[in-house]
């Protein structure tokens, strides 16, 4: 037995492992691991050096993480506002054109406003919005 202890206190001291890991390898129980490690006087402070360790283990890992998904959160917005910009370049220079927006156009630009009548297979101008005279009534989809 004098053997196992010997092995235990190694293997917890100086190869760090944790008791779990020591029992499999004796094939012993982790309590018995346990009993031995808590009679030698290294234990506590050993014990209390894990912890830190763990704790300062675990706060650089979550500032990793934190990092990693401000990173990933900034590109996503990055990519969001690049295709925003391109939306509203695309945009500016087709409202921008000196000649009339044509009906489809307007109707792309203003889905909301329409909606599609089967029967006449076209786009009629919702009436409760109120519509102006420049505004078309009625879109008909050209196939």
């Amino acid at each position: 037995m004098k053997s196992c202890k010997e092995a235990i206190i190694q293997m917890y001291f100086i190869d760090k492992l944790i008791p779990k890991d020591i029992a499999e390898k004796l094939n012993i129980s982790k309590s018995a691991v346990s009993q031995v490690l808590k009679k030698d006087e290294r234990y506590t402070k050993e014990k209390e050096n894990r912890i830190s360790n763990n704790k300062e283990r675990h706060r650089e890992r979550t500032k990793n993480y934190i990092k990693s998904d401000r990173k990933v959160k900034q590109f996503q917005r990055n990519v969001d506002d690049l295709i925003l910009k391109n939306m509203h370049n695309q945009a500016s220079a087709e409202l921008s054109k000196g000649k009339r927006l044509n009906n489809m156009a307007y109707r792309n630009w203003n889905k909301s406003a329409y909606t599609y009548n089967e029967k006449r297979k076209g786009y009629e101008f919702r009436k409760e919005l109120g519509r102006s005279i420049d505004v078309p009534e009625f879109i008909k989809v050209e196939v």
